[in-house]
């Protein structure tokens, strides 16, 4: 689903270069807002686990600004993983424009719920999920007894995309 005119949001495979160099940026921030390079519960996403992975382009200059990815969790259900915006490009909906199309793609895969989880040196993660429709959850998997995670949880159908890119 496209829903910024000034973007190109193209799937992707998980080594495709441009999102593994984006992927690296996000972890580098990451790893500077937690101050350590361990803050992933869990297993890493991988290309096995991840049914999505997408790169969002700035239409003028093919400039990639963005990615981002879904994780099966099972049958039913996907997590947001590597959801990231290069920092001269935030502010001006990219990432709800990637979200928007994350969650097109996962309803259109036949998956009904989408999760995310923020960590405690996210604070602009876990206000972007709550603007975006997501409700806090109590934590899941990888990350239940972990006092600094805050997970959520959104239902998708139909309007889900269509909402989420017009808010």
């Amino acid at each position: 689903m496209q829903t910024n005119p000034r973007l190109n949001i193209r799937q992707v495979s998980w080594a495709n270069p441009v999102g593994a160099d984006l992927r690296a940026a996000q972890q580098s921030e990451l790893d500077s807002r937690f101050g350590t390079s361990d803050h992933e519960p869990g297993p890493a996403p991988s290309e096995a686990d991840t049914a999505v992975f997408v790169v969002a382009y700035e239409k003028c200059s093919g400039q990639p600004l963005g990615c981002g990815g879904l994780r099966i969790v099972d049958d039913r259900t996907v997590e947001i993983k590597r959801l990231y915006v290069v920092p001269y490009a935030r502010g001006s909906r990219v990432a709800s424009s990637i979200l928007a199309s994350l969650e097109g793609l996962a309803h259109s895969r036949g998956y009904q719920v989408i999760t995310a989880e923020a960590g405690s040196a996210q604070t602009d993660g876990r206000s972007f999920y709550e603007s975006s429709g997501f409700e806090p959850v109590a934590n899941f998997g990888p990350y239940i007894g972990l006092s600094g995670s805050q997970c959520y949880s959104k239902a998708l159908d139909s309007h889900s995309a269509a909402h989420t890119a017009m808010a």
